[in-house]
């Protein structure tokens, strides 16, 4: 938590229109070996392409970790059959143990190990919050890139 305040606090003495953060997110490490359970109000497949697309209401859960949005596309491995790339839009939210995020779009790429999210980026560790255009998380490491007109409010810890 130290780290994302110090690493926030750049952001937000960042001058310029784009500014760029770097932050660490330990609680954004999903149970890569977890199974994934996905629900929606509608579903569509194309096993030749190897892809789904899950509309209304859909919610995607992997271990403790959750991801909801209007609309997402799932791409499955040609040979192993397991999901490769999850394309989310219409509101999404992605949700651990310790920190939310929130934007227009998302894109997790369980083989990259990496969320990229874009579109009003907000991210919030307990009561911390940070803005952004868009934000590359690296879910193997935890650190995160936000980038864009990068906006944070800071907590402090013990005091008002």
């Amino acid at each position: 938590m130290k780290r994302f305040l110090i690493a926030a606090a750049f952001g937000f003495f960042a001058g310029s229109a784009d500014a760029q953060t770097s932050i660490s997110l330990g609680g954004f490490q999903p149970d890569t070996q977890a199974a994934i359970e996905i629900t929606a109000d509608a579903l569509s497949l194309d096993q030749t392409t190897g892809r789904a697309e899950f509309a209304g209401n859909v919610q995607v859960v992997q271990g403790s970790s959750s991801i909801t949005a209007g609309f997402i596309a799932v791409t499955y491995d040609e040979t192993t059959g397991d999901i490769v790339l999850l394309e989310a839009t219409g509101g999404v939210t992605f949700v651990t143990a310790t920190d939310a995020a929130e934007s227009e779009t998302a894109t997790y790429d369980l083989r990259a190990q990496t969320l990229r999210m874009a579109g009003g980026v907000l991210l919030t560790q307990g009561a911390s919050a940070i803005g952004a255009d868009s934000m590359i998380v690296d879910l193997a490491t935890g650190a995160a890139q936000l980038d864009g007109r990068v906006r944070t409010t800071l907590v402090q810890q013990g005091g008002q």
